[in-house]
């Protein structure tokens, strides 16, 4: 392929990335910023998969088979385990503004300036020839897809290669577009969103090569492992190797690492706290970055097994190309260019946020203090907002410059082929300060840097120089016999340890160091009075503390302070903010202890917590704080808040109290309102009769002649009509009784199976006289319950008097009543069922109201208390009563009720 065609798509991409960071700061201007999904925020934590995934993991799989796995493994696990610790770590950046993993600690262990330094030149060590093997996986992509040797810039000028002018490319890139602003506590909406980009762009990459290798070249995955099984060079990279060695060991050293890198790492840090605008998109990351990470490396094992079948074992050394290689040797160059791009992207990526993150380091914590120290005299009020956009922009320059340079010094040399995992092993030298300080309120300020040089020390002497050795630029003897040949020095075996391998090796010496440092110091010198507030700070969990402060300072010297570092107009608007928030005007602002420490960490979010701490020292007048002055605020501070509780506790009574009262109130109004409602049904009802029964007798008295057989008709319908009154009575006297519980019951085991057909022949009659027949279909000889006898004979006469009611009186008419277990098995079920017209869907719900019936109004009507009084016995019983609406051709009532477990009939469980 032509260079000038991947010239031309690898600039296209890099455009569009521009214009994908472009609209997406356009739309955080406007408030709908995309990095507000949590989709974006999870994928932009996949900025951990760089050139050394993407490329690296078949080469470490061609020659290790499933040991590329623990590199993945680690982040999943602190993943989903770990959340609430990385919710937790969130909580106290954003409330402290908090911008690098060296402000972190350094904040946690009394703002320290001493160990933010060593923190950003540790991270500075190990991170610079990391920046370094990301351009070199671009500049070799470039060499293989353009048909180049892989050294081919080596014989080039400096400025005539290619290489130099891509890293100024993306330290320009990364200016534009994560270093425009003054607060690094202020989100890159444009950087996030082309990193989320990027890591689609990836992940589509990779998988598309895997894929087209898997089934296009190697006939599908079954074919391919099974000639890899049938290679002994290849069958081994299908096991986890020698059970009986240190294996293990290696796999649980490579899974901690990562587990560490994942969080420490200042790329991670960077996207995972300082970027995350919702902590509850943690939950959402918590599973789909271990979900990415999972396919990424889908297609890792089969990419190197494939190239290995493809050009012998012997090209194991080259197969962190394979991704590339074996796309273009089967000529898909689509694809080829596809991968090419996906690596430029993981590379990419990493470069742009590792760079934003180490560069705001090197300026809040090397360069901006020995500027202070320097200038501060001279220039007292100068604005320092241009000086430190362009220590960081001069920052990231320097970085990618110190990249390229390590790339052209160290060329293909085992120091850069290694430098991926001993990065990671230099970074996790911050571990016991940074997760032991959330925890530890003992830790000190002398513990944390003694450990941390500690284990930096051993990490240089087991790791770093070794990797210095093997590539000749030191003696390989210093490494194999020890210096001045003394065996117990051997930095890969030191005093004896021997049998891991190096990586496990210096890691374990290195922690080990590092804790027993941090520990025994820490226990040595317990932390002083500034410390102990940022220990109480650190270990609440919820980013508050009391304000250790005292002193005397002035307001006019605060706004000037603030106005000289975040500017004139912006240092105004966040005094408003805060006088608003205290309900006083901005001149009235008191320059108490709170409103020093609030300055302080407005200035924390730009020029870091420990130069922070410096500038406000200089222009109030602090009083030292000794362990009994601590310990007097903090008594003082929980008898204010035990009385903030207290007071709290008394006003959430009281809203409680409140609510259940206003909610007592309408139940009232709505029962009086049900009681008008239920006194107007009733007297209606009891009119229609009475009114009759009138009626007829008004005509037998003032008609003596009528003749006797209407005579007779007319008393006849009397009868009824007193009969039906008698009933209505009746059964209003029986739903009040039941509603205000005041309703006798009887209790004793009943039969359902006997109880309903005693009803069936108690009801025959009505059903003869309408020409229906009544059947009853028993799934069990007996079911036994416990109920109220002539109360449940009362629900199944009604159901039955209803279904005899509509069913036909052509002589079609049926009426089925169904006794059988209940799905869940512990109670009975009984369905009346009729062939009637059924219930129209718009009276489902009503027909249970009270004197409310279904039907066309053609039927001979009841008081319209049968149902609502039969739901009423049916759920005192335990059970509940329905209308089937799935049951199509008629109405089908059902009730259940719950069975006695020692009467349970046989198949019922």
């Amino acid at each position: 392929m032509s260079t000038a065609v991947v010239a031309s798509a690898a600039f296209a991409y890099l455009a569009l990335l521009f214009g994908v960071a472009h609209w997406a700061d356009g739309r955080a201007r406007a408030g709908r910023s995309p990095t507000r999904s949590p989709w974006v925020y999870a994928l932009s934590l996949a900025v951990y998969c760089t050139a050394w995934t993407y490329f690296g993991s078949v080469g470490r799989a061609a020659s290790g088979g499933l040991w590329f796995l623990p590199i993945y493994l680690g982040p999943t696990l602190a993943m989903v385990l770990g959340w609430v610790v990385l919710r937790r770590i969130v909580r106290l950046a954003r409330t402290q503004r908090l911008t690098t993993i060296a402000d972190f600690i350094a904040s946690r262990y009394g703002k320290s300036p001493v160990l933010a330094g060593w923190v950003t030149l540790i991270t500075v060590v190990g991170i610079v020839p990391y920046i370094a093997l990301q351009i070199k996986g671009i500049a070799v992509a470039t060499a293989v897809i353009t048909g180049q040797p892989r050294d081919a810039g080596a014989g080039l000028a400096w400025w005539q290669d290619s290489t130099l002018y891509l890293a100024l490319g993306l330290a320009a890139f990364t200016i534009v577009f994560g270093v425009r602003h003054w607060d690094g506590t202020e989100r890159h909406a444009g950087m996030v969103s082309a990193i989320a980009f990027e890591s689609l762009v990836k992940l589509v990459a990779f998988l598309a090569a895997g894929a087209y290798v898997t089934w296009g070249m190697m006939g599908g995955p079954g074919e391919l492992f099974a000639r890899a099984r049938a290679e002994p060079a290849l069958a081994r990279l299908l096991t986890l190797g020698d059970a009986g060695s240190f294996a293990w060991s290696s796999w649980l050293a490579l899974t901690l690492l990562a587990a560490l890198s994942v969080l420490l790492l200042p790329r991670q840090f960077q996207v995972m706290v300082v970027e995350a605008e919702d902590e509850r998109h943690l939950r959402r990351a918590a599973w789909v970055f271990p979900l990415y990470l999972w396919l990424i490396n889908l297609f890792v094992l089969p990419l190197a097994l494939a190239g290995l079948l493809v050009w012998g074992p012997e090209a194991a050394p080259q197969a962190e190309l394979f991704v590339l290689r074996l796309p273009q040797a089967a000529g898909a160059d689509a694809l080829v260019l596809l991968v090419f791009l996906g690596g430029l992207s993981a590379a990419t990526g990493m470069v742009i946020v590792e760079s934003i993150a180490v560069a705001t380091m090197v300026c809040n914590d090397l360069v901006l203090p020995w500027w202070l120290r320097r200038h501060a005299r001279a220039a007292p009020g100068a604005d320092l907002t241009g000086l430190i956009l362009r220590i960081r922009r001069l920052a990231i320059v320097g970085l990618l410059l110190l990249g390229y340079a390590y790339y052209r010094v160290a060329g293909d040399a085992y120091a850069l082929v290694s430098i991926g995992l001993i990065s990671f092993a230099a970074v996790a030298q911050f571990a016991p300060a940074f997760f032991g300080g959330l925890w530890w309120r003992g830790a000190s300020h002398a513990g944390a840097l003694a450990g941390l040089l500690g284990g930096f020390a051993v990490w240089a002497y087991t790791l770093m120089l070794p990797s210095l050795a093997k590539s000749g630029w030191l003696p390989r003897a210093w490494v194999e016999q020890g210096p001045w040949g003394v065996a117990l020095l051997r930095p890969e075996a030191l005093l004896g340890l021997q049998g891991f391998d190096a990586l496990t090796h210096g890691l374990f010496w290195s922690l080990l160091v590092n804790v027993a440092l941090y520990v025994g110091v820490s226990l040595a010198r317990p932390p002083g009075a500034a410390e102990a507030a940022q220990a109480l700070l650190f270990t609440g969990g919820d980013g508050t503390a009391p304000v250790l402060w005292r002193g005397q300072a002035s307001l006019p010297a605060l706004r000037a302070l603030l106005a000289r570092i975040v500017g004139e107009a912006r240092a105004e608007a966040l005094l408003a903010q805060q006088a608003q928030a205290r309900g006083v005007a901005p001149a009235a602002l008191v320059p108490d202890a709170a409103l020093v420490q609030w300055v302080e960490t407005q200035l924390a979010g730009t020029v870091g917590s420990a130069s922070a701490r410096r500038l406000v020292a200089s222009v109030v007048q602090e009083q030292p704080l000794h362990l009994d002055d601590v310990l007097d605020i903090l008594q003082e501070t929980s008898r204010l808040r035990a009385l903030s509780r207290a007071l709290e506790e008394k006003s959430r009574s009281l809203e409680e109290a409140t609510q259940q009262l206003r909610a007592a109130n309408e139940r009232l109004q709505e029962l009086d309102r049900l009681k008008d409602d239920f006194m107007s049904s009733v007297t209606h009802e009891l009119r229609t009769p009475l009114t009759s029964i009138r009626a007829l007798a008004e005509i037998l008295r003032d008609d003596p002649d009528l003749p006797a057989a209407q005579r007779r008709q007319f008393l006849g319908i009397m009868v009824d009509e007193a009969q039906r009154l008698s009933r209505l009575v009746n059964q209003v006297l029986d739903m009040a009784k039941i509603e205000s519980g005041q309703a006798e019951w009887a209790s004793a085991d009943v039969d359902v199976v006997a109880a309903v057909r005693h009803a069936a022949a108690a009801a025959q009659p009505l059903l003869e006289a309408r020409r229906a027949m009544l059947v009853v279909e028993a799934a069990v000889e007996q079911a036994w319950v416990r109920a109220d006898p002539d109360r449940l004979q009362q629900v199944l006469l009604n159901l039955l008097s209803n279904a005899a009611k509509f069913v036909p009186d052509d002589g079609r008419g049926c009426v089925r009543v169904v006794v059988e277990p209940a799905p869940q098995g512990e109670r009975v079920r009984v369905a009346v069922i009729d062939n009637g017209p059924g219930v129209p869907p718009a009276q489902r719900q009503a027909i249970f109201e009270k004197f409310r019936q279904g039907g066309d109004g053609a039927r001979p009507g009841g008081t319209g208390l049968g149902l609502p009084i039969s739901r009423r016995i049916v759920e005192h019983l335990g059970g509940r009563l329905w209308l089937d609406e799935a049951y199509e051709g008629g109405a089908c009532f059902v009730f259940e009720l719950p069975l006695l477990a020692q009467r349970q009939p046989p198949g019922v469980h």
